[in-house]
C-alpha cells in the first residue's frame, strides 16, 4: 500500500506563486514611478612616494561651506572609495590614515551625474614610527550592518583546512560528526563566494577539507540575511570567501604543506590570475593526500547488560580541486563571466569494530569483531554563466546567473563479522556481506536580480529564481551463503527524488540620515517535489508556498557607537540524503536510515548588536525552531541493533548573549577575545514520551598574536566550551589549545608557518543520550593533534583593479546534497 504525504494542491500553489510575482512587480514599479535620482561620488587615495593605492584609509565626505561630515567610508584594496546617494550641493573629500598627513580634495559640485574626484595624495609623516604602527591591517573580526566578518589572514592557519577555519568564527562549532553548528543549530546554509555548494553532511565536510585554509580570505556570518538570499538555513548563512587577486597583469600564490599526527598528510595548491583590465582570467588548483583516523567509543546499557563498543575508522583520502573562470568587461556597463569547478576525492577506508558484552555482575559473556574495507569515489563539477548590466551611474544594476551542478558518489564495501563466546571461542561461522552503492544529483538554476536606488535615500531590490533538482540513488546488498553471494532484498533499494523551487523577493531600504538606516524585505518560495522508493513503494509529494519576511535597522550614534537589530523567518528543507530511505550499517549493531516523510523546519530569529569601535560589546540573539530535524535512535533490545533515523521534533530555542572583538594591547601584541553564554531548550514527543531538556552553556576563545622583530610572529589560541544540549544529546565540556609561529620572507612575498594543533590532545566530542529504552554514552575522537608546516609564496604584478563581487544562484540546493 502506498503512503502519500501531500501538503496542498500543486495547481493551486503555482497559481498563488504567480499572483505573488505579479504583486511584487506591481509594488516595485509603483515605487519606481515616484523615484528621484541621486548622484554617486567616487575617487582613489594613493601614496605620494610610491604612487600606489592605499587601502583601509578613512575618507569622509564634507559638505561645504561648513565642512559638516555627511558620510564616511574606507578605501578598498584598490585604494578606491564610493559614496552613494549624495544630494546636490558643494562638497570635498578628506582622507586620514595613521602615519600620514591628512589631505583634502579640491571642492566639487554634485548634481545628477556621477562625480569622479581627482586622486587624493597622502604623504608619510617624517616621524612615523615604522616599528610601532601596523598600517592597513584588518582586525580579525569586523561588524558590518548585516553580518560579522572574520578576516582569515589574521589567523595562523598553517595546515588547517576550510572546515577547521570555521571553528575560529564566533558562534560556530563542529558536532560529533563534523557537521557545522551555528547559533546552536545544524541548519545553516553554507555558501562559497556567495554560491550555494549543493552539499551537506559528509559531502560538504569532505569538500571543505579539500580546501586549504590559505585559500580562504574571509568568513561572513549572517544570522538574518536579507531577502535577496535563499530562505534556507534556520540559523542563518555562512559565506566562505575564497581568495582571488584582481591586480593587473599576471600574479598568483603557491602553497605547499606537510603535516604529521598519528599519520602523514601532504598538500599543495596554485592560484593564478591574469588581468588585462578588459579580460580577467583565474584558476585555482589544490591537491592533497590525507591519512587520518576517527575513534568512536559507545557504551550502551540494554536492560541489565552493558555493551562496550569501539569503532576505528581509518580513511586514506586523495583530493583534487580545480576552479577556472573568466570575466569579460565588454564595456563600463556590461560584464559577462563564466566559471567552471570540479572536485574529485577517491578514498580507501578500513573500519574495524570490537564489542564486548557484560552482564549485570560485570562479567563478559560475549564479543563481536568486524572488518570493513571500503573503496569510494566522490565527483562534483559545476558550471556558472553570469551577466551584469550597470544601467547608469546612480547604482541601478541588473544581473543574471545560470548554473548547472552534477554530483556523484560510488562506494563498494565488504563486511566480515565474527562472533565469540565468553571464553573467546567462535560461536558461529563468520558472516560476510558486501554492498554496492551509487548516488547522483543534477541541479539546474536560473536567477535574475535588479537593484534600483531612488532619491531621498531609498533603494529597492527585486529578483526571481527557479531551480530544478533530481537525485537518483541505488544500493545493492549481498550476503555470502553456501550457494554463493545472494541478494539481500530487505536492504537492496533505489530512490528517485525530483524537486523544483520558484522564488521571488522584494526589498526596500532607506537611509533616513547618516545615522539611521532600515531595510525590509519579503521573499516567497514555492516548493514542489516527488520522491519514490522502489523497495518500500513509498511515495512523497510535497507542495507548499511559504513567505519569509526580514527586517534590519541600524543606528550610528557617532563614529564609535553603532547599534543594529534584525529579524528574519527562515526554512530548513530536509537534505536529499536524509530523504533517502536507505539503511547503512556501520557495524552489526549500529545503522543510519533515511526518512522520506520529513517535513521542512521553520524558524524565527532575532538579533541585537552593539558595537563600540571595532569591538562587538554586546550581541543578543534568539532563535526558535519548529519541526526541526534531529537524528532519533530506535533501539531493539532483543537484537541489540540501534538505528539512527532523522525525525521532526517539535520545538527548540536558543537564547544567547555574547561579546568579543580585537584589542590592540600595544604595538606588538594584539588580542582577540570571544565570550558567549546561552540557554538552550528542546521539547518534543519522542518514542511516545514527552522529552524536555534544557541547559545553560558558555564558551570562551582567545587568540593572541605577538609581532616580534625580524618579521617573526607568534600565536596562541585557546577554546573552552562548557556542557551543552545538542538536540537529544547532552554534550560534555571540550577544550583545545594551539600554538603557532610564522615568519615573512623575501620582502613579504613568502611566509613560512609552523603550527601545533591541540597541544594536549583534548579535543573530542563526548555526550550522553537518555530517553525511553535508550541509555548511551558516546565519545568521538579524531586526529586533532597535528604538527603542520606550510610555505606560501606570492608572485606577479601588484597593480590593483577593483574586484568584481557577485553571487551565483545554486547555493540552497547544493547545501542539501
Amino acid at each position: 500500500m502506498k503512503k502519500t504525504a501531500t501538503i496542498s494542491t500543486k495547481n493551486k500553489g503555482q497559481k498563488n506563486f504567480g499572483k505573488i510575482v505579479l504583486a511584487i512587480a506591481f509594488c516595485f514599479f509603483a515605487v519606481n514611478a515616484q523615484a528621484q535620482t541621486a548622484a554617486t561620488v567616487k575617487g582613489t587615495v594613493i601614496n605620494a612616494s610610491t604612487q600606489k593605492p592605499l587601502d583601509y584609509v578613512s575618507v569622509v565626505l564634507l559638505q561645504l561651506p561648513d565642512s559638516a561630515v555627511v558620510a564616511s567610508e574606507m578605501t578598498d584594496a584598490a585604494g578606491a572609495y564610493t559614496f552613494a546617494q549624495v544630494k546636490q550641493g558643494r562638497y570635498a573629500v578628506k582622507a586620514l590614515m595613521v602615519g600620514y598627513v591628512p589631505a583634502k580634495s579640491i571642492p566639487f559640485e554634485v548634481k545628477q551625474q556621477e562625480v569622479q574626484v581627482p586622486a587624493i595624495v597622502l604623504h608619510e609623516r617624517d616621524n612615523a614610527l615604522q616599528e610601532v604602527v601596523v598600517k592597513g591591517q584588518k582586525p580579525l573580526l569586523e561588524q558590518e550592518a548585516d553580518r560579522v566578518v572574520m578576516n582569515v589572514e589574521q589567523l595562523n592557519t598553517a595546515g588547517d583546512n576550510a572546515l577547521e577555519v570555521l571553528k575560529y568564527a564566533p558562534g560556530v562549532r563542529l558536532d560529533k560528526d563534523d557537521n557545522i553548528i551555528f547559533r546552536g543549530s545544524g541548519s545553516v546554509n553554507v555558501l562559497i563566494n556567495g554560491k550555494m555548494t549543493y552539499m551537506s553532511g559528509a559531502e560538504l565536510q569532505n569538500y571543505l577539507k579539500s580546501l586549504p585554509a590559505s585559500a580562504v580570505s574571509k568568513v561572513e556570518l549572517m544570522a538574518n540575511p536579507p531577502a535577496s538570499f535563499d530562505a534556507a538555513g534556520t540559523a542563518g548563512v555562512i559565506n566562505i570567501q575564497l581568495r582571488r587577486d584582481e591586480t593587473l597583469g599576471m600574479n598568483g600564490t603557491a602553497n605547499l604543506g606537510v603535516g604529521q599526527g598519528a599519520y602523514e598528510k601532504v598538500w599543495g595548491g596554485l592560484n593564478l590570475n591574469y588581468n588585462t583590465g578588459k579580460v580577467s582570467l583565474y584558476t585555482r588548483l589544490n591537491a592533497g593526500h590525507y591519512n587520518s583516523f576517527n575513534r568512536l567509543t559507545l557504551k550502551r546499557n540494554i536492560n541489565d547488560s552493558l555493551y562496550n563498543q569501539v569503532n576505528y575508522w581509518h580513511p586514506i583520502t586523495k583530493s583534487y580541486n580545480v576552479t577556472a573562470g573568466a570575466d569579460y568587461f565588454i564595456s563600463k556597463k556590461h560584464t559577462v563571466g563564466l566559471m567552471a569547478k570540479g572536485y574529485a576525492s577517491p578514498e580507501n577506508t578500513l573500519t574495524t569494530s570490537n564489542s564486548v558484552n557484560y552482564d549485570a555482575a560485570g562479567k563478559a559473556f560475549g564479543s563481536m569483531s568486524m572488518h570493513n574495507p571500503k573503496e569510494s569515489n566522490t565527483d562534483n563539477y559545476s558550471l556558472n554563466l553570469n551577466y551584469k548590466f550597470d544601467i547608469d551611474s546612480t547604482g541601478r544594476t541588473l544581473s543574471f546567473d545560470a548554473d548547472y551542478v552534477n554530483y556523484s558518489l560510488d562506494a563498494d564495501e565488504h563486511f566480515t563479522n565474527n562472533f565469540y563466546g565468553a571464553a573467546g571461542e567462535a560461536t558461529q561461522a563468520p558472516a560476510q556481506l558486501r554492498s554496492f552503492s551509487s548516488g547522483g544529483a543534477s541541479i539546474r538554476s536560473v536567477k535574475v536580480d535588479y537593484v534600483h536606488p531612488f532619491g531621498k535615500g531609498y533603494k529597492a531590490e527585486a529578483g526571481l529564481k527557479s531551480s530544478w533538482v533530481r537525485t537518483d540513488s541505488e544500493i545493492r546488498f549481498e550476503e555470502l551463503q553456501e550457494q554463493g553471494w545472494l541478494n539481500d532484498i530487505k536492504r537492496t533499494n533505489s530512490f528517485v527524488y525530483d524537486e523544483n523551487i520558484h522564488a521571488a523577493y522584494l526589498s526596500l531600504s532607506r537611509k533616513f540620515s547618516q545615522k539611521l538606516s532600515m531595510k525590509a524585505g519579503l521573499r516567497a518560495e514555492q516548493t514542489n517535489g516527488k520522491g519514490c522508493s522502489a523497495n518500500t513503494d513509498q511515495v512523497v509529494d510535497p507542495d507548499y508556498l511559504k513567505f519569509f519576511p526580514s527586517l534590519l535597522m541600524s543606528y550610528s550614534a557617532n563614529d564609535d557607537n553603532q547599534f543594529s537589530v534584525s529579524y528574519s523567518r527562515r526554512i530548513s528543507r530536509p537534505s536529499y540524503r536524509n530523504l533517502n530511505p536507505f539503511t547503512f550499517f556501520s557495524d552489526p549493531y549500529t545503522a543510519l536510515e533515511g526518512n522520506p516523510f520529513l517535513q521542512p523546519s521553520f524558524s524565527n530569529s532575532l538579533q541585537f548588536n552593539y558595537n563600540y569601535k571595532s569591538f562587538q560589546l554586546l550581541s543578543l540573539s534568539y532563535l526558535e525552531s519548529n519541526d526541526f530535524v534531529m537524528n532519533v535512535i530506535e533501539q531493539n533490545d532483543e537484537t541489540k541493533v540501534s538505528i539512527s533515523r532523522p525525525e521532526n521534533l517539535a520545538k527548540s530555542t536558543y537564547l544567547s548573549i555574547g561579546s568579543g572583538g580585537t584589542i590592540p594591547v600595544n604595538s606588538w601584541w594584539t588580542s582577540t577575545l570571544q565570550l558567549e553564554g546561552a540557554f538552550a531548550t528542546v521539547s518534543s514527543p519522542v518514542r511516545d514520551i514527552d522529552y524536555n531538556s534544557e541547559q545553560f552553556t558558555w564558551s570562551v576563545s582567545v587568540d593572541q598574536n605577538f609581532n616580534l622583530p625580524k618579521d617573526y610572529k607568534l600565536q596562541f589560541y585557546g577554546y573552552y566550551s562548557s556542557p551543552s544540549v545538542q538536540g537529544l544529546y547532552r554534550a560534555k565540556s571540550n577544550y583545545q589549545i594551539d600554538l603557532g609561529a610564522k615568519r615573512t620572507l623575501l620582502d613579504g612575498k613568502a611566509t613560512i608557518s609552523l603550527k601545533l594543533r591541540d597541544v594536549f590532545n583534548t579535543s573530542r566530542f563526548r555526550s550522553t543520550i537518555n530517553y525511553g529504552n535508550v541509555d548511551m554514552y558516546w565519545q568521538n575522537q579524531w586526529e586533532s593533534r597535528r604538527l603542520n608546516l606550510t610555505f606560501d609564496y606570492k608572485f606577479g604584478s601588484n597593480k590593483v583593479k577593483t574586484a568584481r563581487n557577485r553571487r551565483t544562484g545554486t547555493g540552497e540546493e547544493e547545501g542539501r546534497l
